[in-house]
């Protein structure tokens, strides 16, 4: 446990101007000091100039509730200066009283994190991740106003003159969408023809535009994960979006401490579910990041589209007993563990998914893969990221592969009490 580690924890709850602190005794609880801080740059000197009067830096640990949001800047800061920074998702319980403020909030942050032992790492801040964050978020957002402006189109189409329909009549989307966007105006026609032609090609121009916008964000994801991870596009299914989005949700390495980590962070991990005289009882889990449960899934369907050994896997489970819906839950797990071992380590050169599942295998050599925007399933990838740099290492695991036991860290110089 955090409580075990340090000798003060600091709670943090930001907001958009300012930030609130507390300054907890990790063995007591009690409060040593609070604080409400600018949140600046000159602020979050402030901060751990009052900080550092309580406590020791290499003694203490920062739990910033929201690190990817208006945390963001405070955990850039701090990771900077080589400060122990832990996330802190939600609160298991509210207060039963109902109190709440900001102060309130810190306290309870600080001291929840006191009594957990899985300690979530903010992502990184900066570097080639941060590059795939801005183009992957911007280019998802671009993707559904391009799917809105288009729907719009096709809504005004169905509603104008039969004259308007007989030149669009039997052309596909990007058809009409060339079509509407050359439309000229017409002095001579019916006003309402007039402004409609003027809708549609205003319609089907911010289409023309948005898809140049995807585009750009496509060459310029394909070069990122061309150079940060070229080993995730060597597998079967992955594409460039799916890819970003793997890259993503790992952010940096040592952040998943485990492969079975990574597949809690993604919802792949089957809940035990059992009672009374069902021992074997297992239920979905709906948590974790769900946009990384979405990229596995489209990876899953796709590879069950076109890859052999998938689909045998499929056929075999089947005939077991499962649906054909469970049996892609169980090859989700399998791509959590298959991508999570690429990423954390890179030079790896192990088999592919399916080989890795007993009795999957086929034949002959594996076909290399195409590396293609789209892997499979029209691949929209959006993210609200969280983000960190480099951090000094916590109670998190370094996870060796030559057969020994990991390693658990702690901050220099801390004694663990019993």
């Amino acid at each position: 446990m955090l409580a075990e580690l340090v000798h003060h924890v600091v709670g943090v709850d930001p907001d958009r101007d300012w930030i609130t602190l507390a300054v907890l005794d990790a063995r007591s609880a009690g409060v040593v000091a609070e604080g409400r801080f600018p949140a600046t740059g000159d602020g979050y000197d402030d901060a751990v100039m009052v900080v550092d009067g309580h406590s020791v830096d290499s003694e203490r640990a920062w739990v910033i509730e929201g690190s990817a949001g208006y945390g963001r800047g405070l955990a850039v800061a701090l990771s900077r200066r080589g400060e122990w920074v832990i996330e802190f998702d939600r609160p298991t319980r509210k207060a039963k009283d109902g109190a709440k403020s900001d102060a309130l909030d810190a306290i309870r942050a600080a001291r929840e994190m006191l009594g957990r032992k899985r300690l979530s790492i903010p992502r990184a801040h900066d570097g080639v991740r941060e590059a795939i964050r801005v183009h992957a978020v911007t280019r998802a957002g671009a993707v559904r106003v391009r799917t809105a402006a288009i729907n719009e189109l096709k809504a005004m189409i169905v509603t104008a003159d039969e004259a308007l329909r007989v030149e669009l009549r039997g052309l596909r989307t990007s058809g009409q969408v060339a079509v509407c966007a050359k439309f000229r105006d017409r002095p001579r026609c019916a006003v309402h023809e007039r402004a409609t032609r003027a809708a549609m090609r205003a319609l089907a121009q911010r289409v023309l535009l948005l898809d140049a916008e995807v585009g750009a964000h496509d060459r310029a994801l394909r070069e990122l994960i061309d150079h940060a991870a070229p080993q995730l596009l060597a597998e079967r299914g992955i594409g460039y979006i799916t890819a970003a989005q793997f890259y993503l949700a790992w952010s940096h390495p040592g952040r998943c401490h485990s492969e079975a980590a990574f597949a809690r962070l993604g919802g792949t991990s089957p809940v035990p579910a059992t009672s009374g005289q069902n021992q074997t009882r297992h239920r979905l889990n709906r948590g974790g990041d769900r946009q990384l449960n979405r990229a596995l899934y489209l990876v899953a369907v796709t590879k069950q589209r076109c890859d052999p050994a998938t689909r045998a896997y499929i056929a075999r489970r089947v005939a077991e007993g499962k649906t054909e819906r469970e049996a892609i839950r169980c090859i989700k797990r399998f791509l959590a563990r298959r991508v999570w071992r690429l990423l954390e380590h890179s030079n790896i050169n192990g088999p592919s998914l399916c080989a890795e599942v007993k009795g999957a295998g086929v034949k002959g050599g594996r076909r290399p893969a195409q590396r293609t925007l789209e892997a499979g399933p029209v691949d929209r990838v959006a993210s609200t990221i969280r983000s960190a740099p480099a951090l000094r290492p916590g109670p998190s695991c370094s996870c060796p592969t030559d057969g020994t036991q990991p390693t658990r860290h702690r901050p220099r110089g801390t004694e663990i009490t019993a």
